[in-house]
């Protein structure tokens, strides 16, 4: 019996939408106002599903508190307030879309638990946009 136990985390970051392989105008036409060359904001809502079986003794999939503290030192320290354009290693040389963020989030994620356990990502650059990524 499989339970996915989830967590809900929020950070802010600015970006800039942009193939460096195309001109101005071709970004601005594909990207419109998220090519701004100053950028523009987000704040994202972060959810990490944690697929697994039960612990007999503790009854938990995964103790929430060590899933919070993994999200927290490992995501929110790295892309919150930051221009994930400048200051994010990752994308120095990736786009930074919504679909990009949230691979890089489950590649960081990947490394930080245990890999008993099934996850995804799922990352709101809005209310009414947002994406899902779990490894596939």
């Amino acid at each position: 019996m499989k339970v996915t136990a989830c967590r809900k985390a929020h950070f802010n970051a600015a970006h800039q939408l942009i193939n460096i392989n195309w001109d101005e105008k071709k970004n601005k036409k594909i990207y419109g106002v998220c090519s701004n060359p100053n950028y523009h904001g987000h704040n994202y809502d972060l959810i990490v599903k944690v697929k697994g079986e039960i612990d007999p003794g503790s009854g938990y999939v995964i103790d929430m508190k060590v899933l919070k503290n993994i999200i927290e030192k490992n995501i929110i320290k790295k892309f919150d307030h930051k221009n994930l354009n400048i200051e994010v290693e990752e994308f120095r040389s990736l786009n930074p879309t919504a679909e990009n963020i949230a691979v890089v989030i489950w590649n960081i994620l990947r490394k930080k638990i245990n890999k008993r356990f099934e996850i995804q990502v799922i990352l709101y650059e809005t209310e009414r946009n947002f994406v899902e990524y779990s490894g596939e």
